[in-house]
């Protein structure tokens, strides 16, 4: 069981990143544990496993959890089986089974005379099996490194393990035998994750926020639909106090003219019944005051409705606070786009394609390209774009304005500043208070207008780069996504998946995550092998 209470945890620079976290996970519990970027999902994961201390509160755990980090660049001098420390035992191992019986080795062993078999059974589970265990985890592609430690857990049998984006980097077979270890295991399990459809398989749902961690008794879906009832219940509220401000304003206002009212009669009334000056200046005075003593009650009720409509309007999803509007592309829907009969190509002496692919794709039409690593996606990519031609069969391509998006965002130009990547794009002539309002709407305020690109995170790159299609003359007639959300964390991807489905040309795009597929509504698969 995982205890944890009252724990916070500062920068060095001494800047808040939480505090206050209280929650307790339950023996052979699985958590998905989600929230922002740069709510703390990766700071906390290490304080559980061990390789972070908290600032302040106690964090309670039967056994420290065997532990899959998002990034593995801090491993890649170490061979496989050191940076799945195992190197000891299988040394030991051997040495014993050549007839070096020491009590040094025997110690090291610790009877798990059975270390070679899991480690076997381990990398053939996640199809790794052309991996030498003294191979440099430097030569390993991304995917092959998360299979590595993920192997890692059958070697060493934990009874509680904690994935940190476990399928960034794995394809459709990958992610498969992924779900199914999560759903089979009986650990004890937290995982952070945008993949909704692993979220999906977790029966409880931890949201870490700057107000804490809430406890949400069910899976992804379950979260959204509760996240849905809050909304509108925000939404009323936020109604219902607009509404109450303008009751305040309007109630000032007729009380403001009623007094108005009553002193122009008093006066006249005074004036004829012939009452001293020095009387008339007093009552003048008396009725100032009064006046001001009213208009004070009443601003200080409509200050702090001001207030709380403020309070609620700032909880408020980015996602709802944003606007897209795009322009529509210069093709008309149906238009043949690419025309490809028996094409094929070859990298050394040897086809791509098993089979010559014949593909149509006409304008508006919205396609998924899905294969395993190695299959030929990105090539096919670049002979849509025109930047290749087949070496075979017949090709043809209608002019059009493409826009090809890597999941790094590469469109995104590091040597200028926020403000200067929009101008860049500035085809329309907005003007300059225009462009800073388009900015504003994709959550750039000024203060973020003179920040380099280069320090831009994954989810502000896509949010600038949408920013840059929308002050475009016109939209392009072909967008193509390479894997968009492999660096997104679940409020980008939601951003990204709403400007998509405002977009009406034509789509295509590159990605093992089935459930954005699913939700911004790819109508075919082209499927390479």
């Amino acid at each position: 069981m995982l205890s944890i209470q009252e724990l916070s945890y500062l920068h060095p620079n001494k800047d808040v990143l939480f505090q206050h976290l209280n929650c307790t996970i339950n023996t052979s519990a699985k958590v998905a544990l989600i929230g922002n970027n740069g709510s703390g999902k990766s700071t906390l994961l290490k304080i559980i496993s061990g390789e972070l201390l908290p600032s302040s509160g106690t964090l309670k755990v039967e056994n420290l959890p065997y532990y899959v980090p998002q990034i593995f660049g801090q491993f890649n001098h170490l061979t496989i089986a050191q940076s799945l420390k195992i190197e000891n035992k299988l040394n030991a191992l051997s040495q014993i089974l050549n007839g070096d019986i020491s009590e040094e080795n025997y110690a090291i062993l610790n009877d798990d005379w059975t270390i070679e078999e899991r480690c076997k059974e381990a990398l053939e589970y996640w199809q790794l099996f052309d991996l030498d265990l003294s191979q440099k985890l430097s030569s390993l592609s991304g995917g092959q490194k998360t299979k590595v430690f993920l192997a890692g857990i059958l070697i060493h049998q934990p009874s509680f393990f904690i994935l940190d984006e476990p399928s960034n980097h794995m394809d459709s077979t990958g992610r498969k035998l992924l779900y199914t270890f999560i759903e089979k295991s009986k650990s004890t399990i937290i995982v952070v994750s945008h993949d909704r459809k692993l979220l999906n398989l977790i029966d409880t749902t931890y949201e870490l926020s700057p107000s804490g961690i809430s406890i949400y008794g069910g899976n992804y879906d379950f979260y959204k639909s509760q996240k849905e009832i809050e909304k509108n219940a925000l939404n009323s509220s936020i109604q219902n106090t607009e509404k109450a401000l303008r009751k305040a304003k309007e109630k000032e206002r007729e009380t403001r003219e009623r007094k108005e009212k009553v002193d122009a009669r008093g006066k006249k009334k005074q004036i004829k019944s012939g009452v001293p000056k020095v009387m008339m200046n007093k009552m003048k005075n008396d009725a100032e005051n009064s006046s001001s003593k009213l208009s004070g009650v009443h601003q200080d009720k409509i200050g702090g409705i001001s207030k709380d409509l403020h309070a609620l309007r700032s909880n408020v999803s980015s996602i709802d606070k944003m606007k897209f509007g795009f322009n529509k592309s210069t093709l008309h829907k149906g238009k043949l786009i690419f025309n490809a009969i028996n094409i094929n190509i070859k990298y050394n002496k040897k086809y791509l394609w098993k089979e010559d692919l014949t593909i149509e794709i006409n304008s508006g039409e919205r396609i998924a390209i899905k294969g395993n690593n190695g299959t030929g996606k990105t090539t096919l990519i670049k002979l849509i774009l025109g930047s290749l031609s087949p070496e075979n069969g017949t090709f043809k391509r209608a002019e059009n304005k493409s826009v090809y998006i890597d999941q790094d965002y590469s469109l995104i130009d590091s040597s200028l500043t926020v403000y200067e990547q929009v101008q860049k794009h500035n085809s329309s002539a907005l003007l300059e208070h225009e462009v800073k309002v388009r900015l504003n709407r994709f959550l750039f305020p000024k203060e973020e207008w003179d920040k380099p690109c280069s320090a831009l995170s994954g989810g502000e790159r896509m949010r600038l780069m949408l920013c840059c299609l929308t002050v475009n003359t016109t939209s392009p007639d072909i967008i193509i996504l390479d894997e968009p959300t492999n660096n997104l964390d679940i409020q980008n991807i939601e951003i990204l998946t709403a400007a998509i489905l405002e977009y009406q040309g034509t789509l295509l795009v590159v990605s093992h995550d089935d459930y954005f597929l699913e939700k911004i509504n790819i109508e075919r698969t082209i499927e390479l092998k």
